[in-house]
């Protein structure tokens, strides 16, 4: 992030450049592509910001990896070196292992529980805290990104059909544990590489968010869906603290208000299209399935047992809470 000195220098029309230009020029890094969900929410956020700013605040947006996976644009803000990103709530695992209780498969039934979890809870609020000391970021607002379903070569009717199942995973252990804990075999491999892999059946299923399977058309290369609603994913608008520390108090505010607007419409967009898209996927003949799913609940138990192991205390105060919401 650079403030714009003035230009001393005049255009030959006696205009000064900087009347053109932004006085902060900031980067917006982000895994997903310009097709998805994601993309569009962060084009709104960066226009909403031009425009509440007066044209102050221009955000740049590098989607697709263009400025590395979400762990490097993690890093990057802690560093000062980029001004936004999105993460997922469970992603901040890496930094703080307690923090994998948002991807635990079947832990968090819906978005709201998901949001009040973090927002709401001792729990939650330890985590912030964490993120924006030792980190230097700061959770702008909270969106839904969806709830993972699994396709497959194959019809998944109850978690019998899962066994053996060679189901392509990113390399995340709340998603490696999903696919070893229901009898699949795991297969962590990089997200461009997934629609050949389907198509040449190198690997029999995949498992993602709706919106994604429509996004990188897995429904022409997979023909079984299973609603098996294993993780629910979170997005979290984030901030480098230096970025923040160098805008006037009006222009963080219009920051902050930029990112709850955009969250909400984020949020919009995974709703609406899980909404419509079942139906889409049969209308390109997909076949799909409702398994039940306690027995996979019920086989996920051992890895939750791994969770508590590992995180103690802080573990068991973070099942305890958010299961409590639900009740």
């Amino acid at each position: 992030m650079k403030f714009k000195k003035l230009l001393l220098a005049s255009l030959c029309l006696g205009v000064s450049a900087s009347v053109f230009a932004a006085d902060y020029d900031l980067k917006f890094g982000m895994v997903a592509g310009p097709s998805s969900n994601e993309y569009k929410a962060v084009e709104f956020f960066a226009k909403e910001v031009k425009e509440k700013s007066n044209g102050k605040i221009d955000v740049a947006i590098f989607p697709s990896s263009q400025l590395g996976d979400d762990r490097v644009m993690i890093k990057q803000l802690k560093d000062g070196a980029l001004d936004f990103t999105l993460g997922e709530s469970a992603r901040f695992q890496i930094y703080f292992p307690e923090a994998e209780v948002f991807a635990l498969p079947y832990m968090i039934p819906n978005f709201e529980t998901s949001k009040k979890a973090l927002l709401d809870t001792k729990f939650g609020q330890s985590l912030l805290k964490k993120i924006d000391k030792e980190l230097n970021v700061q959770v702008l607002s909270v969106a839904y990104n969806g709830t993972r379903q699994t396709t497959s070569n194959r019809a998944i009717n109850s978690i019998d059909d899962m066994k053996g199942l060679k189901l392509r995973v990113p390399n995340a252990a709340t998603n490696l544990a999903y696919a070893k804990y229901v009898g699949a075999a795991p297969t962590p491999m990089a997200f461009s590489e997934v629609y050949l892999a389907l198509q040449t059946n190198s690997v029999d299923g995949q498992e993602n968010p709706l919106p994604t399977i429509q996004a990188q058309k897995f429904y022409e290369v997979q023909k079984y869906l299973a609603l098996t609603n294993h993780i629910l994913n979170d997005q979290l608008y984030l901030v480098s603290n230096d970025t923040l520390a160098d805008l006037p108090e009006d222009l963080q505010k219009v920051v902050k208000d930029a990112a709850a607007k955009a969250a909400e419409y984020h949020t919009k967009l995974f709703v609406d299209g899980e909404n419509s898209l079942v139906e889409f996927f049969k209308s390109q003949g997909v076949t799909v399935t409702q398994p039940d799913l306690k027995p996979f609940k019920a086989a996920l138990t051992p890895y939750y047992d791994e969770y508590l192991k590992k995180n103690g205390e802080v573990g068991k105060m973070a099942i305890e809470e958010i299961s409590n919401l639900t009740k």
